[in-house]
């Protein structure tokens, strides 16, 4: 399925632009102004000034919080978005309640007491980061996250991301799958199944996800009535019955 731009120019925009130099954009950015993130139950809430606002927007992390504080903004991340900033990227800290900074271990544990398999969601989204993809929450269409190709306000979402471990046992009866499929279907987008192998590897520490592997596939419904003749061979005159 091809990307779906939003106008005539969009295209143009996102090659002019690309996603790779934002994100690295916003990780300057947040390393200059020692940004600092406070956990709320299973979210991170960082307080950002307006330079900052505009950046995190364009490089779609997080979303901003209303206030009647024009000077003072907020934007709220989902852990997989501050894990990812702190982890990866390594350019946002993280707080206790206390007001303590956490290390990455404990942030780690954190993170797994708040989201069952929370370490095969995160090497999911953090997969689909590392190419570039704009990961979102999913929740709207029944899956995991859905996948971009550039800023939502210049394309439409391109995959519905399903995170399997192996022994969640989703996709594993047929009604599931095909409803799903015709879901995705539905809203003009590709299923894409993503199964994390931890390879012998545990959860103790986010070291782990090093020798963690991501296998993909995408799933597409397939038609009879759009599949049954080869075009080239209907222009042709020659016709196969299937």
């Amino acid at each position: 399925m091809a990307p779906r731009w939003k106008g005539r120019t969009a295209e143009a925009k996102a090659l002019a632009d690309p996603m790779s130099k934002i994100v690295s954009d916003l990780q300057s950015s947040l390393l200059q102004s020692d940004a600092h993130a406070s956990l709320s139950g299973s979210n991170a809430l960082l307080p950002v000034e307006p330079q900052h606002a505009e950046i995190l927007t364009r490089a779609c992390f997080g979303r901003p919080i209303i206030t009647a504080d024009k000077v003072n903004q907020w934007f709220q991340l989902s852990l997989e978005e501050a894990f990812y900033l702190s982890h990866h990227l390594g350019c946002l800290k993280i707080t206790h309640h206390q007001g303590t900074t956490c290390t990455i271990a404990e942030l780690w544990q954190y993170m797994k007491s708040k989201i069952a398999n929370f370490p095969h969601y995160y090497k999911a989204y953090s997969y689909l980061r590392t190419k570039n993809w704009v990961v979102r929450p999913g929740s709207q269409y029944g899956v995991d996250f859905v996948a971009y190709r550039h800023h939502p306000s210049l394309v439409h979402s391109e995959y519905a991301v399903i995170v399997l471990s192996g022994v969640d046992g989703r996709l594993m009866v047929w009604s599931d799958l095909y409803c799903t499929i015709r879901l995705c279907g539905s809203v003009a987008k590709t299923l894409l199944v993503l199964t994390v192998n931890k390879n012998g590897h545990g959860t103790v520490s986010p070291t782990a996800l090093d020798g963690y592997s991501v296998e993909e596939r995408s799933i597409r419904r397939w038609s009879a009535e759009q599949n049954r003749e080869d075009p080239v061979a209907a222009a042709n005159g020659t016709k196969y019955d299937i």
